[in-house]
């Protein structure tokens, strides 16, 4: 079983429901899981967790839900492709940002991350809130995003020891991880209008003032 929180209340729903088919090996038959995968995208943020049926999405995609049903057995295991996709999305972002090095300056090496984590939500955030807010989710992607978290404070750990002088315990790093994941996750996707390059500076100077411990 796994639980989702709605309104800070749980709701159940049985963890077989996020088990996808086989993987498609023919070219045919993945342009057509991917096509179904993108209409689900569009209608989840279109119309949300609980309406955004399966009969939707493939009247979206195209397709009868003969042949949804081939790939996802229900629109749980659809939402577990979008989330595995925007986690997996977001981790390579920074990978990528971060191949050639990151600057010498402690506060430069932080908006790389703030600016990396931003760009992963700025498409469709409003299909992100019902990903991450209103939908269930599975034992295994939990699991994998802990396992990614794990990974993300080694790396900033990593970074912090390289600089003299901040905060630099493995405490310190899984709070600037988890303060630049929530605060870009519930100002991008929130009802607000929010400028997403000030957001950017905000944090960078939260996290830059939090690191440098006062010459008092």
């Amino acid at each position: 079983m796994t639980t989702r929180f709605s309104r800070g209340r749980p709701t159940i729903a049985p963890s077989d429901r996020f088990k996808q088919r086989k993987q498609p090996k023919q070219l045919r038959a993945t342009e057509t899981r991917q096509r179904i995968v993108d209409a689900a995208a569009q209608v989840f943020a279109e119309h949300g967790y609980a309406a955004g049926t399966t009969n939707r999405i493939a009247e979206r995609a195209g397709v009868s839900i003969g042949s949804l049903y081939q790939y996802f057995p229900n629109k749980d295991a659809v939402l577990r492709a979008l989330m595995q996709a925007h986690a997996d999305a977001g981790a390579q972002l920074i990978a990528e940002r971060i191949a050639d090095g990151l600057p010498s300056d402690v506060d430069d090496a932080l908006r790389v991350f703030v600016r990396a984590t931003i760009d992963n939500h700025r498409d469709n955030p409003r299909l992100h809130r019902v990903l991450f807010e209103e939908a269930p989710r599975a034992p295994e992607f939990l699991a994998h995003m802990h396992d990614m978290e794990r990974r993300a404070v080694d790396a900033t750990a990593a970074v912090l020891d390289t600089h003299p002088g901040v905060r630099a315990t493995r405490l310190t790093a899984h709070v600037v991880v988890t303060t630049i994941e929530s605060l870009v996750h519930r100002l991008v996707t929130s009802e607000l209008e929010v400028d997403l390059d000030e957001l950017e500076d905000e944090i960078v100077v939260l996290l830059g003032r939090y690191l440098h411990p006062s010459s008092e």
